[in-house]
């Protein structure tokens, strides 16, 4: 199946202003990003992550290489304004903080927003807010005032608007990342049922480790480059590798790690709490030590 997304050699930097050098963000990257997957994009601050998200949306566009949106070259010589705003319509973001998103006083009308700035006639735009609001729980609260809700509420009244413009890649560039743990979890929630239930392609730059592990493929950013990929289990059970490179484990795998190193047979790739203390009680039983 070709990917629906797709990075060939891409590189970028950032031009010189008045008061700074050009910056290299990233170089020779490449990877891809399969239709209705979940990826999750790791890395220090200044890894690149973000701008790949900026490149993947078309925001900026590379320096080098190529770069595939669902099977075109966006890269291509004879590509113009239009080819991207029409590729641009299959590819939403999810930014940090939901307030710089939300433009609107009322919930339904902020949902709105975006459909009607395509020109979508009203009564699909009603439907489409209403869909929209149900897929993220948020219906009910079509009447209220944006101002009022909490931060998570936010956050997924900002993930309604992009589902009102139907979609089919949705970035969401450290989402959770100003939230308290219960809007987090709000979030993630949305989040996964997007990706499992409506099968919208998710990619989820994010620094919680636990966040990362839900998804189906790992990509791990360190100064401009692809430094590893895998499955979860494959690029967390790599604990040094995560280390060297500034970044955690979750903490299920931090435990069975260390529970390793003394000597106990476990696998490392258990994010789940109870799959870990079982996996522990497992290794001690068969070791024969208390």
């Amino acid at each position: 199946m070709e990917p629906i997304i797709k990075a060939e050699h891409i590189s970028f930097s950032y031009p010189a202003d008045e008061d700074t050098k050009p910056r290299k963000a990233l170089s020779d990257v490449s990877l891809e990003i399969e239709k209705g997957s979940f990826t999750a994009i790791l890395g220090r601050n200044g890894s690149g992550k973000s701008t790949l998200a900026k490149l993947m949306c078309m925001i900026l566009f590379p320096d080098e290489g190529k770069l595939f949106i669902e099977g075109r070259d966006m890269t291509a010589e004879g590509i113009g304004e239009d080819d991207i705003y029409e590729a641009r319509k299959n590819v939403g973001m999810v930014f940090q903080n939901p307030d710089n998103q939300i433009v609107a006083t009322i919930v339904e009308e902020d949902v709105a927003f975006g459909p009607e700035n395509l020109g979508v006639p009203s009564a699909e735009i009603r439907r489409r807010v209403d869909e929209a609001l149900e897929t993220v729980g948020m219906k009910e609260y079509a009447r209220h005032a944006t101002q009022r809700l909490s931060g998570g509420q936010k956050q997924r009244i900002a993930i309604a608007g992009v589902l009102a413009m139907h979609r089919d890649i949705i970035i969401f560039d450290e989402s959770t990342a100003m939230l308290d743990p219960r809007g987090r979890k709000e979030v993630m929630d949305t989040i996964l049922r997007l990706n499992r239930q409506e099968g919208i392609t998710v990619i989820l730059i994010t620094h919680y480790m636990t966040e990362a592990a839900l998804a189906d493929k790992v990509v791990v950013m360190s100064d401009g480059t692809v430094a590893d990929t895998g499955t979860p289990g494959e690029v967390f059970s790599r604990v040094e590798e995560m280390r060297e490179r500034g970044l955690d484990v979750p903490q299920t795998t931090e435990l069975l790690w260390r529970v390793k190193n003394a000597g106990y047979d476990v696998r490392l790739d258990i994010f789940d709490p109870e799959e870990c203390a079982k996996e522990i009680a497992r290794a001690f039983k068969i070791d024969g030590r208390n």
